[in-house]
């Protein structure tokens, strides 16, 4: 049996998704230092979260321009858990990268962030307010075919907790004073990367940039975004390959943006990242929905609900990708682009 028949009777699998992780170090250096050159930058400036992508983009910029090139910021507010700012400290004393706290608490405060939020959560909920808790959770796409429905999850000062759904205008007015958050940061970011002539580096994964996890102007805005290509698993791989400390490598995948604990599944994909990659990579390259359903221990028709569920959000969210709009192309400004590139 040649090589190439072997590996279409092979049944797919995790190991489908395996990479040399040093070999992609080495790409993604050679990459980031391509691109700094380009923009005539010297080197990265990102914020660090506590989490794995952001420790292993931080472990990649130091490889790539030298540890006194990269300057990293802790952003914790009112809603952040403590776990994310220790966390966030060991990784950048594990990389000796110099690093400062930035607390965008009293500035989100002055914007109205928080009032803007509670007052949109008392149109369904009157009594919330000081001592209460809250969090947006999305409906299980696996568990039922249809359109995601978003809920709002409220627990009272004496814990118990209560599920209500959302009219629109709810939705939309917690999430759009929630994404002050990440735009505060943002801005944080580049005020440091200009005083240094630092780029940004973004943070974002392979199931957040393709499904539209992020927010415009916010964490979705960066100079450069070196993991974008890579599966969650693989970013983990290169997570273990790099000398992440495992306490970060053993963390569950949170947003750390409300004020009750989330995780990533339960606010947006539906399905933990390891399930969540088989099925994008499935989808992505023409795998059978059984051959990904056997791999990720669902059903077919789950599978499919997956897959209707990532085109949703990728049709929702192509407005994310887009720069300005203009109504005619201004000719000078891409014949420089052109040029540079």
């Amino acid at each position: 049996m040649s090589a190439v028949t072997a590996l279409k009777a092979r049944s797919f699998c995790a190991n489908d998704l395996r990479i040399d992780a040093a070999a992609e170090t080495d790409r993604i250096i050679v990459g980031l230092r391509g691109q700094l050159r380009d923009m005539r930058k010297r080197g990265l400036v990102l914020g660090l979260s506590g989490g794995v992508d952001s420790s292993v983009s931080l472990a990649l910029a130091v490889r790539a321009v030298g540890v006194k090139n990269v300057f990293c910021m802790f952003m914790p507010e009112s809603d952040s858990d403590p776990d994310s700012l220790r966390l966030g400290r060991l990784v950048a004393d594990t990389f000796g990268v110099a690093a400062e706290v930035e607390d965008i608490g009293p500035a989100l405060l002055a914007m109205g962030c928080y009032d803007r939020r509670d007052g949109f959560i008392r149109q369904i909920v009157p009594e919330y307010g000081p001592g209460w808790a809250s969090k947006i959770v999305i409906a299980n796409s696996v568990e039922a075919a249809g359109y995601n429905i978003s809920s709002l999850v409220v627990q009272d000062p004496e814990g118990r907790q209560t599920k209500l759904r959302m009219p629109p205008q709810v939705y939309l007015g917690i999430v759009a004073a929630t994404s002050m958050k990440q735009r505060t940061r943002k801005q944080i970011e580049y005020y440091h990367a200009d005083r240094l002539n630092f780029a940004v580096l973004g943070t974002p994964n392979r199931l957040e940039y393709d499904q539209g996890f992020f927010v415009k102007n916010g964490d979705g805005s960066a100079d450069v975004k070196p993991l974008a290509h890579l599966y969650k698993s693989q970013v983990y791989e290169l997570a273990a390959y790099l000398g992440i400390p495992e306490e970060v490598r053993c963390r569950p995948p949170t947003t750390d943006t409300y004020s009750l604990a989330q995780t990533q599944e339960e606010f947006y994909f539906s399905l933990p990242y390891d399930r969540m990659d088989l099925c994008l990579y499935g989808l992505n390259h023409g795998i059978a929905a059984a051959e990904v359903a056997a791999a990720a221990d669902l059903t077919s028709e789950q599978v499919e609900r997956v897959w209707a569920d990532i085109a949703a959000k990728r049709k929702a969210t192509r407005y994310l990708h887009l720069g300005p709009q203009l109504v005619t192309p201004v000719a000078a400004a891409s014949e420089t682009l052109s040029a540079d590139r």
